[in-house]
C-alpha cells in the first residue's frame, strides 16, 4: 500500500502513539463539544455539504448503509431523514465521540434504526458485499493508511455500490485562498483552544488538510484502490470537496 503525506500528520506530535491512537484520543478530548464547534467553525455550512452528500445516494435507494468515521453520527442521523434505509450502521475509532451519538439517537427515538460500535476503516469488522453505500463525512483525512482504508470499504461494498466521501479542501482563487489561510492557521486553533481546550486538534486540522492528497490526486487513489468512475466536485469556494465512485 503507498503511502501519503498526509498519513504521517499526526495530533501531537511528541507522542509515540500511532495516527490512529492518537486520532481516536483527540476526538476522545473534544467530543464534548464537537458538534457546537462544527456549527460554530462552519457557520452552519457544513449541514448543506451533508445534505448534498447524502443526495448522492438517492437514486440507489439503499437499504444497508456503513457511515465509516461517523463521530457523533451527524451524516448518519441524515441519512435516515433523507434515505430511509433499513439499517445505518456508523463505526468510529473514538468511544467518546460514538457515546454522544447514542444519547443523540435515543433522544430521536432512532436507536432500532441506526447502530454506532467502535470500529477501525483499515479493518473493518463486516463480511465481503455487506453495504449497498458508505459515506464518509470529514474522516478520511484521519485514515492512517488512506489507500488501505479505502481498500477496505471497496471490499464491504456490495458490486454496484457507491462510496461517498466529503473532505475539506483549499481552495484556488487567491483572495479567498488567503483568507481561508488565515482562518485555518489563527482563528480556527485559538477558537478550539478557547472552546474545547484543545488547541493542538484544531491546529492538526490544517495540517491535515494542507498535505491531504485532493482533487483529481484521490481521484487516482480512488481507481488505484478498485473503484470505478470516480468524481468529484468543490463546494463553497473549494474549502469543501464531495467524491463518489462505484464498486
Amino acid at each position: 500500500m503507498s503511502k501519503f503525506a498526509h498519513d504521517t500528520i499526526v495530533p501531537f506530535k511528541d507522542s509515540g502513539l500511532s495516527k490512529k491512537e492518537q486520532v481516536a484520543t483527540m476526538f476522545d478530548k473534544i467530543a464534548f463539544r464537537y458538534d457546537f464547534l462544527n456549527r460554530f467553525l462552519s457557520a452552519g455550512i457544513d449541514v448543506s455539504w451533508r445534505k448534498k452528500a447524502i443526495k448522492q445516494l438517492k437514486a440507489l435507494q439503499p437499504k444497508y448503509l456503513l457511515d465509516v468515521a461517523t463521530g457523533t453520527g451527524d451524516i448518519a442521523i441524515l441519512a435516515e431523514k433523507m434515505l430511509h434505509p433499513v439499517k445505518i450502521t456508523g463505526i468510529d475509532i473514538s468511544e467518546g465521540m460514538l457515546e454522544i451519538g447514542r444519547k443523540k439517537l435515543e433522544k430521536l427515538g432512532l436507536q432500532n434504526k441506526i447502530e454506532l460500535v467502535q470500529g477501525d476503516s483499515e479493518s473493518i469488522n463486516f463480511d465481503d458485499n455487506s453495504f449497498d453505500a458508505i459515506t464518509v463525512a470529514f474522516g478520511v483525512r484521519n485514515f492512517q493508511n488512506l489507500e488501505k482504508g479505502l481498500t477496505e470499504m471497496r471490499r464491504v461494498l456490495k458490486p454496484g455500490g457507491k462510496l461517498v466521501v466529503l473532505e475539506f479542501s483549499r481552495p484556488k482563487n487567491f483572495f479567498f485562498k488567503s483568507l481561508y489561510n488565515l482562518y485555518m492557521n489563527t482563528i480556527t486553533p485559538r477558537v478550539g483552544k478557547l472552546f474545547a481546550k484543545n488547541k493542538d486538534a484544531y491546529q492538526y486540522l490544517n495540517d491535515s488538510v494542507q498535505r491531504f492528497p485532493e482533487g483529481t490526486d484521490f481521484i487516482a487513489i480512488l481507481n488505484k484502490a478498485g473503484y470505478t468512475s470516480p468524481n468529484y466536485e468543490t463546494l463553497t469556494f473549494g474549502i469543501c470537496s464531495l467524491y463518489s465512485a462505484t464498486k
